[in-house]
């Protein structure tokens, strides 16, 4: 089974709410009257909901079908005026433009390498518009080559439970996540489905020389949801760039 399939209809029930704050603050902060908003990997689409209810024109892609089932009817339930797009990052030449684009909760880490990281730059340097901002967050190195390497967690409740195991990746400064789920069905018995996220980092230089190959010039590095500079343990790392 492919990454997202079953954790797309969890994901909310492990996922830390603060984080969606914390996202929202950031981007906030750094933003002044770009209104026009849109959102790469938007996964269940928390955080599009809550830009839309800040007054912002919001369009949320993401590449997983079960992500934005669980994001529309969200949506509809909040009464959130959000369009959803079921796209790859790596081709946006059909989303027209904007003045702000995000992209959190590491999603440029899943990308495989570093050219897929490049394209993907690049295609958000030319759906923005002029003066426009692009902000996102990827894991450090110290996040993928300290914390992570048996990092453990598990989640249980009556319905379903759920293991997330962490080993060191193929590549440098990569990390394979395996996640297991036993899901109840109708008989009392359980079903178990697994899915293998893989995600890989860089040092902050190689972010940035990618970044300019794109064609921003202007790059601010920050760390851990705030604005100041990232040190040797910080754990998530901020880029806010300017075309």
């Amino acid at each position: 089974m492919s990454a997202f399939e079953t954790f797309a209809f969890i994901y909310d029930q492990v996922m830390d709410e603060q984080l969606y704050e914390d996202w929202l603050a950031f981007t906030l902060r750094h933003l002044q009257k770009e209104k026009q908003l849109l959102e790469l990997a938007c996964g269940t689409g928390e955080l599009a909901i809550q830009f839309a209810q800040k007054g912002y024109a919001v369009t949320a892609l993401d590449l997983s079908e079960e992500m934005l089932t669980v994001a529309n009817q969200r949506a509809e339930y909040e009464q959130a005026d959000v369009q959803f797009v079921q796209a790859d990052m790596l081709d946006l030449k059909d989303m027209g433009t904007y003045e702000v684009v995000t992209c959190y909760s590491d999603s440029i880490c899943y990308l495989a390498d570093e050219l897929e990281v490049q394209t993907a730059f690049n295609q958000v340097y030319q759906v923005l518009k002029k003066d426009g901002v692009f902000l996102f967050d990827v894991h450090s190195l110290y996040q993928i080559d300290e914390v992570f390497p048996d990092y453990t967690y598990h989640y249980q409740t009556e319905d379903f439970a759920f293991l997330w195991e962490s080993y060191p990746g193929e590549f440098p400064h990569s990390i394979e996540h395996f996640l297991t789920f036993f899901i109840k069905n109708q008989d009392e018995t359980f079903n178990r489905e697994d899915e293998l996220h893989l995600e890989r980092t860089y040092p902050i230089e190689t972010y940035k020389d990618l970044l300019k190959q794109a064609g921003f010039e202007q790059i601010k590095v920050c760390a851990d949801f705030k604005d100041s500079e990232p040190t040797n343990n910080s754990e998530r790392w901020f880029f806010v760039c300017y075309k």
